[in-house]
């Protein structure tokens, strides 16, 4: 995320999620805004918003038809501030504050952890009690296969990284070889 658009799209996600922790729809407005958050990263709808012939009526009954599903009275109200604003292009920044803030309020956490071979229930079920424990909030974990690990796992819950890695560990290994090398 650029600092330009995460400093535009803050106030508009503060806005979505105080109304939405008022109101008790956390899981319409994020329905909502990924929705939104996925149109604006389709190349042909980036062109249409830059385009300074595409209307602001135009730009919005594009992306209300796509998101019809999602939208109530008060999302469309804040589709259609967005449009006016000029602030549709941060949506998918808007979309990961808002997820964010969701996520502190309501002490979850989600985890992805990466192994060469799939992990078998009772590891999933141990690392599950151990991250809720140590992250102390409610953990969704994703678990997904990677070669290039060699071994070892890789955990990664926001701007939490546990790396048990083999190939970290080789990594660190030749970086303090070198150092070595260095100093003689």
């Amino acid at each position: 995320m650029a600092t330009d658009n995460l400093t535009i799209a803050r106030p508009y996600a503060n806005a979505a999620f105080e109304f939405a922790d008022e109101n008790n729809s956390f899981s319409e407005w994020s329905r909502f805004l990924n929705v939104a958050a996925q149109i604006c990263l389709d190349s042909k709808v980036v062109s249409l918003m830059n385009n300074p012939r595409v209307t602001e009526e135009q730009l919005y009954e594009l992306f209300s038809s796509v998101c019809e599903s999602t939208l109530n009275e008060k999302t469309r109200n804040f589709l259609q501030w967005l449009t006016h604003n000029k602030r549709l292009a941060v949506l998918p920044e808007i979309a990961t504050l808002f997820e964010i803030y969701r996520a502190e309020k309501e002490k979850t956490a989600e985890v992805v952890i990466k192994s060469v071979l799939p992990l078998s229930d009772h590891e999933i079920q141990s690392l599950t009690v151990a991250l809720k424990k140590r992250l102390r909030r409610e953990i969704s974990l994703k678990c997904e296969i990677d070669k290039d690990l060699i071994g070892g796992i890789l955990i990664r819950a926001g701007d939490v990284v546990i790396d048990g890695s083999v190939s970290s560990k080789l990594a660190a290994l030749k970086n303090q070889m070198m150092a070595e090398e260095v100093r003689r």
